[in-house]
């Protein structure tokens, strides 16, 4: 895949109620503060015919009144960035925020609110570097955003040679849902990026539920050498709550060479009311999906509590 086919694909999207009410032939998208944005990559993966699709019901704007226990930055990253670009909430780790642009707008997004504006960062790189050089028990350096793959190749390649330059960082890990919403994200010279890096890559990707796993998804990710795959979801009321989902999850991600690591409880962001599920519910799933899978394939039941760690459920 070349980088002018991902250019034209990133360029094939819907934004807006008015343009996804008209593909997906609903009412069900209305205007809210977080913009609607669905590449069409990811939304010919949903059936129109089914009202409940589990990948329609990500992206629709959920409305709800009911604001007790939920917060505009649940995690509260920006009292954790010494730096502008960087969160340190881990002593061994830092995570940067690679990209303030994301090819999908979910509506559970735990940093829908995030202001991006001074968090970039190639902008940010000689304070960034200076805070790293700093502290030599970093020894990992994860990209997020937004989205890291958002960047260009080039910009992605440049922000990997910076974090290189420091010999006690071992292992880079990218965190994307972009190559999955939009497979022709996975370019030639990326493959080319992850395998000639020195660091051990662990590349992460966001899927919620087997159907996002498409054809094209599954060629692509194949070419990927030199990384670890691993898989974090969100536990979705109607998207994935149900061990059937869950399951053929597990199972399809273990076809295409990606084993599943973290099954998060939801963030409570505001707006993402209608996708909670219970700690019981999530608990008794879990316990269920041991049942029926070898260990490896059952991904770690976990929250965010904003802790030097995050909180196992079981």
């Amino acid at each position: 895949m070349s980088a002018n086919q991902w250019n034209q694909q990133a360029r094939k999207v819907l934004k807006g109620a008015q343009q996804s009410n008209v593909f997906f032939n609903t009412q069900a998208f209305t205007e809210v503060k977080f913009p609607i944005k669905i590449p069409l990559e990811y939304a010919n993966l949903v059936d129109v015919n089914n009202p409940n699709d589990p990948l329609l019901r990500q992206v629709i704007p959920q409305v709800s009144n009911d604001k007790s226990d939920y917060s505009l930055s649940p995690l509260r990253d920006e009292d954790n960035s010494p730096v502008d670009g960087l969160i340190h909430k881990y002593p061994n780790r830092v995570l940067l925020i690679a990209s303030q642009v994301c090819a999908i707008h979910c509506q559970y997004c735990f940093r829908q609110n995030f202001d991006y504006t001074q968090h970039d960062a190639l902008s940010n790189w000689p304070e960034i570097e200076r805070y790293i050089s700093e502290r030599q028990e970093i020894n990992e350096v994860i990209l997020s955003g937004g989205d890291p793959l958002s960047l260009s190749d080039d910009k992605l390649e440049k922000l990997i040679k910076n974090i290189e330059n420091f010999q006690y960082v071992r292992s880079l890990r990218i965190h994307s849902r972009s190559i999955v919403v939009m497979p022709s994200r996975m370019t030639t010279k990326l493959v080319e990026i992850l395998a000639k890096t020195r660091l051990k890559v662990v590349l992460v990707t966001h899927i919620n539920h087997a159907n996002e796993i498409s054809d094209e998804f599954s060629k692509n990710i194949a070419n990927i050498v030199n990384a670890t795959l691993l898989n974090q979801s969100v536990l979705l009321k109607g998207v994935n709550d149900d061990l059937n989902s869950l399951k053929a999850l597990s199972l399809k991600l273990f076809d295409v060479g990606i084993l599943p690591y973290y099954l998060h409880m939801l963030d409570k962001v505001e707006g993402a009311q209608n996708y909670f599920v219970s700690d019981d519910k999530a608990v008794q799933l879990h316990q269920q999906l041991q049942s029926q899978l070898s260990g490896y394939l059952v991904p770690k039941l976990v929250r965010d509590s904003g802790l030097s760690s995050k909180t196992w459920l079981l």
